[in-house]
């Protein structure tokens, strides 16, 4: 393969030392595509307002990294809803006990948008020191809500770098009631997992007696998508309809119950657990998700060498398999397996 470079070696050489000047490091190459990614917008002569997009997504991304990555180690649960809903509302309190619940008793973090209504319900439940707010700036919102500390607050411009980080830093995602915001938040969620472009990750839709809410959006989903054959019935699995906090918080938690994380290596999927089944399991899951599997078996694997040297969760169990990467309400199935081990 090419290497990704301007293709001018007097250039090229310069920003290789360059790189190697400001610190160099294991993600040196990395960081000199993205330097050399930034010259050619200049030679393309990109239009301004492209540039200035490409600049501030950029630095939208760098800045939440850095926060998160001190808190990389402990599961965040995003919490998403209505900024209208009011503090007496049932949902808010729901929201607020929710967020309680997986802070106090399940040791998880809170990610919500840092706003008024549901978000600040779950901030609230969750605690200044348990809470990061990922705001959006808009014109007829107020300033983010008052508990979410300074330096676990993030504020965006862009809508886009906004959810890439909610998805990219949490385990989980709990929906309540809400408008447009709310659905784009469930859609974009569903879809990243349906698709692959995201790991799998509970989904829960909650809200207080008597709503209706998600009952609503559920027969939607039952009668019109799949009913019309534009989603299959294991995408079903792909949520948890929660009618109280403690339910939940057990639907999440279960997720991980053993079931631990994925990679693909070589264009295998590997899941990694903390508990690895015994070869008969391993028969029986051959077995019944025969139809998930490209060619071969599951098997059960040692860490590869690739995930040896980036030291990724090599102390776990794990099995194999070259999965056909399109029926993930089957995969969400095949890990409920795993996490009955």
């Amino acid at each position: 393969m090419r290497p990704y470079a301007i293709g001018d070696p007097e250039i090229d050489q310069l920003i290789e030392e360059l790189v190697a000047t400001a610190g160099g490091g294991d993600n040196a190459d990395l960081i000199e595509e993205m330097i050399v990614t930034t010259l050619k917008l200049l030679r393309d002569d990109a239009d301004r307002g492209d540039v200035k997009l490409a600049n501030t997504a950029l630095k939208e991304m760098r800045y939440p990294f850095r926060i998160f990555s001190r808190f990389k180690d402990v599961r965040k649960v995003s919490i998403f809803g209505s900024a209208r809903t009011k503090p007496e509302a049932p949902d808010y309190k729901m929201a607020a006990d929710f967020a309680r619940l997986m802070t106090e008793d399940r040791n998880w973090m809170v990610i919500t948008g840092a706003g008024p209504g549901i978000m600040e319900a779950g901030n609230e439940g969750a605690g200044r020191e348990r809470s990061f707010g990922v705001n959006i700036r808009l014109p007829f919102e107020a300033d983010a809500n008052e508990h979410v500390l300074p330096d676990r607050l993030i504020n965006f411009k862009y809508f886009f770098t906004r959810k890439l980080i909610f998805v990219k830093e949490s385990h989980a995602f709990a929906l309540f009631p809400g408008g447009f915001g709310t659905m784009d938040e469930a859609f974009e969620a569903l879809t990243l997992i349906q698709t692959g472009k995201s790991e799998l990750a509970p989904i829960v839709l909650l809200e207080s007696d008597g709503t209706g809410y998600w009952e609503t959006w559920e027969k939607f989903v039952r009668d019109d998508l799949l009913g019309n054959g534009m989603i299959t019935p294991e995408d079903l699995n792909l949520f948890t309809h929660a009618h109280d906090v403690v339910e939940a918080a057990d639907a999440i938690c279960d997720f991980y119950a053993n079931y631990h994380s994925q990679r693909y290596v070589d264009g295998q999927l590997v899941l990694r657990m903390q508990r690895g089944p015994g070869e008969d399991t391993l028969a029986l899951l051959n077995e019944e998700f025969a139809d998930i599997v490209v060619t071969g078996t599951i098997m059960a694997v040692p860490p590869s060498p690739a995930e040896i040297l980036d030291g990724d969760g090599v102390d776990l169990a794990r099995i194999s398999f070259k999965f056909n990467r399109r029926h993930f309400g089957r995969l969400r199935q095949l890990i409920n397996k795993l996490n009955t081990l």
